[in-house]
């Protein structure tokens, strides 16, 4: 089968929030999306926690195949979107035909499986202003491919959720991050001009909570 008809046949569209499926839920279907972004959340005690959201040319939902277990988080449709709908037939098979296809589905997961590593480390930080500074510096260091500025599509809104810290202090520090220039606040996103200087930053940070000047 063509990517043509491939796309004709299990292209679906879906509305802004609508929910594709819910944690614990069981699942034998995975997604591709083709245009849109979906978040993909998990509860964590009595809040829903957001842990990325993906967007065109990403997939989701392939653990329910691969594994024949309940869904691990909900996703959830952030913007209007196409999404390809592939069973565990059609996914064999293109696993079997094509090994560009299971190459990128290896590299995703061996992304993931990092990004995971360095949120259990993020909750090791005692400290909010750490946590925060955690994120971004890992957050940037994994899209990073040379010196230069890296742009974070995180906005200060989504921080809170990401990182389990207050609203307020998320803002107080971002706004000393900007002061000091260590990054830079736009409306969809953060650029962070070097990510060296934020890594030194998060050093100073732990300094100071192991003399004890930290909050």
């Amino acid at each position: 089968m063509g990517d043509g008809q491939l796309l004709q046949r299990f292209v679906r569209e879906f509305a802004r929030g609508t929910v594709l499926f819910r944690e614990g839920e069981p699942g034998r279907e995975m997604f591709v999306i083709q245009g849109g972004r979906v978040t993909i959340s998990k509860a964590v005690g009595d809040m829903e926690k957001v842990l990325c959201t993906l967007g065109q040319g990403e997939f989701f939902g392939e653990m329910s195949i691969l594994c024949d277990r309940p869904r691990s988080a909900t996703a959830t449709v952030a913007e209007d979107a196409k999404i390809l709908i592939i069973d565990p037939k059609t996914f064999e098979a293109m696993i079997r035909s094509n090994a560009e296809v299971a190459i990128r589905m290896i590299t995703t997961l061996a992304e993931r499986l990092q990004a995971a590593d360095d949120q259990i480390s993020n909750q090791l930080f005692r400290d909010g202003s750490s946590r925060i500074v955690h994120y971004l510096s890992t957050a940037a260091a994994r899209v990073a491919r040379a010196d230069g500025p890296v742009r974070l599509a995180v906005t200060s809104e989504q921080l809170p959720t990401l990182v389990g810290v207050e609203p307020a202090q998320v803002e107080e520090v971002l706004m000393k991050l900007q002061r000091a220039r260590i990054v830079t606040l736009e409306a969809d996103g953060i650029v962070v001009p070097e990510v060296a200087k934020l890594r030194h930053f998060l050093e100073f940070l732990q300094m100071k909570v192991r003399f004890g000047e930290g909050s």
